[in-house]
């Protein structure tokens, strides 16, 4: 996850070298440096934009969903490997759908019985932040069968004995990952027994009309303009963050109203929001990074880290919270350099830390690019390291994996992921069940050594 190196690309947008100045500057403040009395600042202006950007990346995300042919309360099934979004995990068979209950409908999830895998059923709200799991982790006694998903406070008549999850919103994004592990095809078999149905007829709600934009190229003063369509009727449930989006309506009403407030907010958001992202993109917002790993301070449920909110949505969406999932991005190798196609790199897990030990459930790798956060396409077609591709380890028990173009000479072959050449990169660590140093915040997998 995020995987959200952005600071290159994101200066790049700016109109920025690195380590130079901003193509704006004064153009964009009043002479004597002062904020008129009401205006906001360019700080302000900043921070409101990075909040509602984090808004943006799931409204997006929506209107294509529902381009695509989703209909609320049915589940797409997703042939594994077959979703597009950012930083895809390729572990997993996924099926998709978002959920509308009210005060007079529910919707009925139905679970199938899965003792031999992992799996999960995810709840979001449109922010990106988890509202729920259905898994026998969290339902020790009862992981399968039907589910009763509804709106807090909803008298709905429902079957007896069936457990009812409340929602605080009246819609949601839904997730259910099976592992595929060493049997795909009883996965995909497993995947299509989830079903959902309402009880009645929910009042749909209307999908929000905002931009619809290439992750490399967001919105500038437009994600003002779309505020009223991306805030109205999705509460941020956040306590804290009230500021931040009395902020954001207050700097739409500007733009709306004045075409030098519009060009200096544009101005602002292009010189200064764009560069604290790729800055805060380096370290997953408020995350460490140690051997060339970052490690999200915050992931699937985020409080008050708005900024880790947005870096997340935009590089790693429907990202689950810490409990079912880890993830530390890889970008840079022990010397400090990009990782690059060009070079061969390899990382060596000593044998009483290999990823087996830090994740209950299993563990990958995937390689994707620094734009859009996709796979690299490869002639062997492999795109990710796990334990399916059958790892060798050395002689003193370790476990080496190499990236590279051409297998390295020593190199098992089920250790090697391919790169293309001269492709820029970074890798993405899965940690599913987290546990040990994975858990408790402090481990990082190895540096990325280059051997060439």
């Amino acid at each position: 996850m995020k995987r959200l190196q952005h600071t290159t690309r994101l200066l790049l947008l700016c109109g920025l070298a690195l380590g130079g100045a901003p193509v704006f500057g004064s153009a964009v403040a009043l002479a004597d440096g002062e904020v008129r009395a009401g205006r906001a600042s360019d700080e302000e202006i900043s921070e409101a934009y990075i909040y509602l950007l984090g808004r943006l990346l799931i409204t997006r995300q929506q209107q294509l969903d529902f381009q695509e042919g989703f209909k609320w309360n049915e589940l797409v099934h997703r042939k594994p490997g077959a979703v597009d979004w950012p930083n895809p995990n390729l572990d997993v068979a996924y099926s998709e759908a978002w959920v509308a209950v009210d005060d007079s409908s529910c919707t009925i999830v139905t679970v199938p019985v899965i003792s031999d895998r992992y799996f999960t059923v995810q709840f979001l709200n449109g922010w990106g932040e988890t509202l729920a799991n259905i898994n026998e982790r969290l339902f020790p006694g009862k992981a399968s069968g039907d589910f009763a998903v509804c709106l807090r406070g909803a008298k709905v008549e429902l079957p007896e004995n069936i457990k009812r999850i409340d929602l605080p919103v009246g819609h949601a994004r839904v997730l259910s990952r099976v592992a595929l592990g060493s049997d795909p095809e009883r996965a995909v078999e497993l995947q299509h027994q989830f079903k959902l149905r309402a009880t009645g007829t929910p009042k749909l709600p209307e999908i929000a009309k905002t931009p619809i934009f290439d992750l490399d190229k967001p919105p500038g003063v437009e994600a003002f303009e779309a505020a009223g369509a991306a805030l109205d009727g999705e509460p941020d449930l956040s306590v804290g963050l009230e500021k931040r989006q009395a902020d954001v309506r207050k700097i739409a009403a500007a733009v709306k109203d004045s075409v030098k407030e519009r060009a200096r907010v544009d101005g602002v958001i292009k010189a200064n929001a764009m560069a604290e992202i790729g800055k805060a993109g380096q370290t997953i917002g408020h995350g460490v990074v140690e051997n060339g790993w970052a490690r999200p301070g915050v992931v699937g449920e985020y409080g008050l880290d708005y900024l880790a909110r947005t870096l997340i949505n935009s590089g790693g969406i429907w990202a689950n919270i810490k409990p079912e999932v880890l993830y530390y991005r890889g970008g840079k190798d022990d010397s400090g350099s990009d990782l690059n196609g060009d070079h061969a790199y390899k990382m060596t897990f000593p044998k009483d830390a290999l990823p087996s030990r830090f994740a209950k459930y299993f563990w990958s790798v995937i390689a994707v690019d620094n734009l859009h956060y996709r796979v690299l396409p490869n002639p062997k077609n492999r795109f990710l390291l796990n334990e399916q591709t059958h790892p060798e380890f050395g002689p003193d028990g370790s476990l080496t994996l190499y990236f590279a173009t051409d297998k390295p000479a020593d190199a098992p072959d089920g250790n090697w992921l391919p790169i293309p050449k001269g492709q820029a990169f970074r890798l993405t660590f899965r940690f599913y069940g987290p546990q040990d140093g994975v858990a408790n915040g402090t481990y990082w997998p190895p540096a990325l050594v280059k051997l060439k």
